[in-house]
């Protein structure tokens, strides 16, 4: 029997550290910095060589007062993510007002897909280019920073105005944050994928180039051929009708 607890608690623990790690990989992933999860592990990998294998005292005491020293500083600099993950933790366990929560998200991201939808659709039939990028996990503050902040409700009225071509922040990208258009005229990265076809404009390459850097998905309203288009991953394809609904509130459900 003490040989089949003993086992059992072993397991136990493996899976915990597991769970531990699965979360911390999320967290990090989400910030845009899942490159800092896996220093984690290589640093976590050396230590445990030095101080378990090879046995390396002093070594090892110098790695534990850095490990000391990095926990606190990875709490400092995410304290921001760490508050957010403890708030999704504890609304899991909320019961009917989670539920509830849910439903009014989606009704939100519904809302939100639908006037994109509808706005795109109208800049289509007058072909008025547009450039428009939602955020995902990762912050885009470092592109947002070069536009105009707007910090306005969406609407398919104003990503119109916005784009209508007397308008001054007609030229650049509108990026999307949450329920809010964040800045407007922001100047994005031009993808350098040498397979991109010849007839793609600017805004085309700069669609590539966002979804390339970060989880963001980009949509472009051509002002030649009035067609839209939907960049994801690097990978841009032509989308119309329930197809770009489909896309835009799976887009804002990940975001959450």
């Amino acid at each position: 029997m003490f040989g089949i607890d003993f086992q059992i608690k072993y397991v136990v623990d493996i899976l915990l550290v597991a769970l531990i790690l699965y979360y911390t990989f999320r967290l990090l992933r989400r910030s845009g910095a899942v490159n800092l999860f896996w220093g984690i592990m290589a640093f976590v990998l050396v230590w445990f060589l030095v101080k378990f294998v090879f046995q390396l005292d002093l070594t090892a005491a110098m790695f534990d007062q850095l490990i000391s020293v990095g926990a606190l500083a990875l709490i400092v600099i995410f304290q921001e993510e760490i508050r957010a993950f403890f708030y999704r933790l504890g609304a899991r366990f909320s019961g009917f007002k989670f539920r509830r929560l849910r439903a009014e998200s989606q009704t939100l991201n519904d809302r939100r897909a639908q006037a994109i939808m509808t706005a795109c659709n109208h800049m289509s039939r007058s072909r008025t280019g547009a450039l428009l990028v939602i955020a995902g996990k990762q912050d885009l503050k470092e592109y947002a920073d070069t536009g105009e902040r707007i910090d306005a409700r969406i609407s398919a009225r104003m990503i119109e105005n916005i784009f209508f071509k007397n308008s001054p922040l007609h030229d650049g990208a509108l990026i999307i944050k949450g329920n809010r258009l964040h800045s407007a005229a922001c100047i994005l990265p031009v993808s350098k994928n040498q397979d991109i076809p010849q007839h793609f404009g600017l805004r085309h390459r700069a669609a590539l180039g966002i979804t390339e850097r970060s989880d963001a998905i980009a949509i472009v309203v051509s002002e030649e051929t009035g067609k839209i288009s939907i960049a994801r991953s690097g990978q841009l394809k032509e989308v119309s009708g329930d197809l770009l609904l489909v896309e835009l509130s799976t887009a804002f459900a990940g975001t959450e």
